[in-house]
């Protein structure tokens, strides 16, 4: 009785040990895998105390665990601080912050990562997909009413027998979206509450036109392009939890209004916005950026903007490779937004590229200068082979690089064909070559082919030297092959990017 009465004991010690904080639990490698035995459903996110995204989540998640909570779910939510437990971090594969992974029916071998948005609505929205029914089923005008409420958006399938094709694809489509939930009804009261005469598909929304009924053949297809071009607002202001839905949708092409919204005629710019946004619903995704936010800074030097060049209107695709455009009117009025996106759906835009003034003495240092005016004078110089750096200012990996960069130029600064280059790229943009990452090291061999080597030797000065006098053989590989992981620079290409802390302070974050 005794031995009996210890084991329950250290059974509640141990269950004790599993600290909450604002209704999330607080786990450690010690505790990890009873928190799995005794929550089998349990979404785990991996934080950096340092990580202002991180900081940024804490809200919305603790709210998600509240909600969820309230509602008697069985599914929690937990955190493990990755500085702190980092063999538990190794163990998951964490490489950048926060790290979500969803651990399903106690299996702790191999978690789904979290891929929805950061808003507590999201998190809980995502949770309920994994673990129930892709669509609710709705009995009642109560039901379907309280899902509408709750929910920015909702999708609803009204048919009238829930095993017919129709029906059938519709759940497929919920089936493969996370971040919005599903109801289906046959109930004849909800059909005439939401004045639904015959079976079909209708979006709910707090935002535009509140609604929008499916009219297309069901199939899944057809439902996912009619639900991602609706469950986005015509205007979508970029932020922290809105992210994941501008990348993650299926609109690659982007116009970016950079404003103050605590401006004075911040509401009459968003007007003349939304205005032209209506005639480009589906092609192009309308996105404004507060330029005065402290976490957008580095969005608008990737656009070469700075704040007090605000308002301003940029517009990226995110094809193969991004591509940047930049009206000729700085005006913000609806004609000549619409006049913009007219040029750039009819394929009549040029590409805007970044370039600084050439410095005058950009050729007076070991290590000459470059900028967009003088890039192709220089590197494609026939009687020249030329190594270039490709950097930014803010890179770690930059600054480590560049005592030996300089170095590399002082050896080679009287040589009669070998120059030894950089240019900051964060400032300035090449239509022929493409830089993802910093550093990028490029060697542009002498001749009249304009070849380009990337080169992905050692970083040193006695490799550079190698590669150099072998002609740019020894450490190359022909340009476009991956090399060494570096600091990013496709700030709106990739949510990474833009919004996860990498693994170590000042390192891309």
């Amino acid at each position: 009785m005794l031995k009996l009465f210890l084991l329950c004991t250290l059974a509640v010690l141990s269950r004790a040990d599993i600290g909450e904080e604002d209704d999330v639990l607080v786990l450690k490698k010690s505790n990890f895998e009873e928190a799995l035995k005794a929550h089998p459903n349990i979404l785990v996110e991996f934080y950096a105390p340092w990580c202002g995204h991180c900081k940024a989540l804490v809200p919305e998640y603790a709210k998600a665990a509240s909600m969820l909570k309230a509602e008697g779910s069985e599914i929690r939510l937990a955190k493990v601080d990755a500085t702190e437990e980092a063999d538990l971090a190794q163990e998951y594969g964490v490489r950048g912050y926060p790290t979500i992974k969803f651990f399903k029916g106690g299996d702790k071998e191999s978690p789904k990562e979290y891929s929805a948005g950061r808003q507590a609505d999201d998190i809980v929205n995502w949770l309920k997909k994994r673990t129930g029914p892709a669509a609710t089923t709705l009995g009642e005008v109560a039901e379907a009413e309280s899902m509408i409420a709750h929910n920015e958006v909702a999708v609803i399938g009204f048919f009238k027998d829930v095993e017919s094709e129709g029906a059938k694809a519709f759940l497929n489509a919920a089936e493969a979206v996370d971040d919005v939930p599903f109801g289906i009804t046959s109930n004849d009261a909800v059909y005439s509450k939401f004045e639904v005469s015959k079976d079909g598909v209708v979006l709910f929304k707090k935002f535009d036109e509140g609604r929008n009924t499916f009219d297309g053949e069901l199939s899944k297809a057809d439902l996912l392009a009619f639900i991602k071009a609706n469950q986005l607002p015509l205007v979508i202001e970029f932020t922290e939890q809105t992210a994941p839905k501008i990348f993650g949708g299926e609109i690659k092409s982007h116009i970016l209004m950079f404003v103050p919204k605590a401006a004075d005629d911040f509401a009459d710019k968003m007007v003349e916005f939304k205005k032209a946004s209506e005639g480009f619903k589906g092609k192009i995704l309308f996105i404004f950026i507060d330029s005065e936010v402290d976490d957008n800074q580095r969005i608008l030097e990737f656009f070469g903007l700075k704040k007090e060049e605000c308002p301003a209107i940029r517009l990226i695709t995110l094809e193969d490779e991004m591509t940047k455009y930049r009206p000729e009117s700085e005006a913000i009025t609806a004609d000549n937004i619409v006049a913009f996106c007219t040029l750039f759906t009819e394929g009549k835009l040029k590409p805007h590229l970044m370039s600084q003034d050439i410095p005058e003495d950009w050729d007076k240092n070991p290590v000459r200068v470059l900028v967009g005016k003088n890039f192709e004078e220089v590197v494609f110089d026939s009687k020249k082979n030329v190594f270039v750096e490709f950097y930014a200012p803010w890179c770690g990996h930059c600054k480590q690089l560049d005592p030996i960069w300089t170095k590399l130029g002082e050896k080679y600064q009287d040589s009669a064909d070998i120059v030894v280059a950089k240019m900051d790229s964060t400032a300035n943009e090449i239509e022929t070559v493409k830089v993802h990452s910093f550093p990028t090291l490029k060697f542009f061999p002498a001749g009249d082919e304009h070849k380009v080597v990337d080169y992905n030797g050692e970083r040193t000065l006695e490799g550079f030297t190698k590669f150099l006098e072998s002609g740019g053989k020894d450490g190359g590989a022909p340009a476009g092959e991956e090399g060494e992981e570096d600091d990013g620079i496709d700030f709106w290409a990739s949510t990474d990017e833009v919004k996860i802390c990498r693994s170590a302070p000042g390192q891309g974050s």
